[in-house]
Order: structure tokens, then sequence, then C-alpha cells
């Protein structure tokens, strides 16, 4: 098996592992409390990635401050990105919230623009803005389509472009595994401290097996993810990243019963060819050497 079939393997498979995790959110979420959930998946998640790290010899913080600084940043946008992303999880269909995610490749190649002065071409900023459209052809900012979750699923789009953004600043003295514990310790605090205003509610064993089940997922996610970055040539490996709206599709439909109207579907295309055109001409522009 060649390298990059291997990275493509891994990126599909982060991809249903993640998609995987937030159906059974979804799921659990009618009986569990929003905290009291994301509490429960982030203690067994931090003991996992813990005795990862320890087992790895990966568990240290010799690297710079201003890395430290950048992990306690990127852990926020994390925190805010959970937030917002499983709130508009709990109260939208999930084909329609992964739609709105698949704006990721151009919303941080914008921020790339902005905040780091990246030169891009006029193609890609035609591709961004074809991007915009289909983002707003799924939340549909009117008076009929339109939902306040919608704009926590835009409001997660922009945390998670924060937080990659900080990662590429980031060296590469900092252990992933350290990165991805001090995020689940972060969102694991953060949402305890939280269920004191909500309260717990009893789990029923299935409900518990959930959000137990969802834990292993999500870190299943987060582990495939950073073998990614070790396998074959990115920018053949990208593109398989559209592969979590197959599997959002086909779950939200066996699972909930969902399936976007024909506008939605119209807009999570030319959100997903406007970034796989993106991935494209950084390809053509920056040839792997």
């Amino acid at each position: 098996m060649t390298p990059n079939i291997k990275g493509a393997l891994l990126m599909m498979g982060s991809m249903a592992a993640f998609t995987i995790n937030d159906t059974l959110i979804k799921l659990a979420g009618a009986e569990v409390p929003l905290f009291q959930m994301v509490a429960m998946r982030g203690v067994l998640a931090t003991v996992l990635v813990y005795l990862m790290a320890r087992n790895l010899g990966t568990l240290h913080l010799n690297f710079p401050r201003h890395d430290k600084w950048l992990i306690g940043a990127r852990s926020l946008a994390e925190l805010s990105a959970t937030f917002f992303f499983l709130t508009a999880l709990l109260h939208m269909p999930l084909a329609n919230v992964t739609a709105v995610l698949q704006a990721l490749p151009l919303t941080v190649t914008l921020g790339a623009v902005l905040f780091f002065r990246e030169q891009i071409g006029w193609r890609r900023i035609l591709a961004i803005g074809m991007g915009f459209v289909g983002m707003l052809l799924i939340v549909r900012p009117g008076p009929e389509g339109f939902s306040i979750y919608a704009i926590y699923a835009l409001i997660a789009v922009i945390s998670v472009t924060v937080r990659d953004l900080i990662t590429r600043r980031m060296s590469s003295e900092v252990p992933s595994l350290v990165v991805t514990l001090a995020t689940s310790v972060t969102i694991t605090v953060s949402a305890s401290i939280a269920t004191v205003s909500t309260g717990w509610v009893p789990v029923s064993p299935g409900a518990g097996v959930m959000v137990g089940t969802a834990a292993v997922f999500v870190l299943m996610g987060y582990l495939f993810s950073v073998m990614v970055m070790r396998e074959g040539d990115v920018g053949f490996i990208a593109p398989f990243r559209y592969s979590s709206l197959l599997w959002a599709l086909g779950l939200g439909w066996v699972v909930f019963g969902d399936w976007p109207d024909a506008v939605t579907m119209a807009g999570a295309a030319l959100v997903v060819g406007a970034g796989l055109f993106t991935l494209f001409r950084e390809r053509a522009v920056h040839p792997p050497e």
C-alpha cells in the first residue's frame, strides 16, 4: 500500500470517526444535557489521551514558552468550537451542520491571507466567494429557513479556523498528543464547571454507552488526523476530508430520517466544489518537492 493510499484511508477513517461521534452525541443529547455529556466524554477521552501520551513518551513540556501560550489559545478556540458546534448539532440535521463545516479549507485560506499576509490568486479568491455563497444556501439567512443554530454553526467554523491558524504558528517541537491532552483537559474542566448551572441528570445505560463510545471515536478521529500528516502527499490526501459529508448524509438518513432539501444540497455542492478547487490550485501553485 502506497503512502498516499494509506493517508487517504486514514483521512477517511478520521472523518468517519468524527461523524460517528457526532451521531452518538446527537442521540444521547435527547436525554443528557450538553455540558454533562461533554464532561462525561471528556473525562474518558482525557484519560485515554494521557495514557497514550505517557506510553509513547511524548508527555513533556520541553518546547519554547511562546508555544505554551499558543497551546492555551488553541484550547480556548477548541472550547468555543465544541460548544457552538454541539449546540448546533443538537438542533439541526447532522448533514446540514457537517456541510457548513466543509467551508473550513476556504476560511483557513482566507484567514491566512488576512492575518499572515499569504498571497493567493484571483481564482482562489473567486472559489472562496463561491464557497460562502454555498454556505448562505445551507444556513438560509431568511425568515423561513434561518435559525439561531445556523449562526452557532458559523461561529463554530470561525472558531475552528482560529484554532487551525494558531496551530500553523506552533513549532514542530510540540508533541501532537500534548496539544490534544491540553485541549481535552480545557474542554472537560470547562464543561464540568458549566454543569453547576445546568445540573446533572441520571444517565440510562444506553445513553452512558453512547457517550462512552463517542469518547472512543473522538479519540480515534484525533489520532487518525495526526497519523495522516505523516503519510503521503497532503495535496493528494486533503480532498478525502470531504468524505465526512457522505458519512453525515448516510447516518443522518439512516439514524434520524433526515435528508437535506435541494437548496441545501446545492449549497453543500458549492462549498465542497470550491474547497476542492482551492486545494487543487494550492497544489498547482506550490507543487510537492
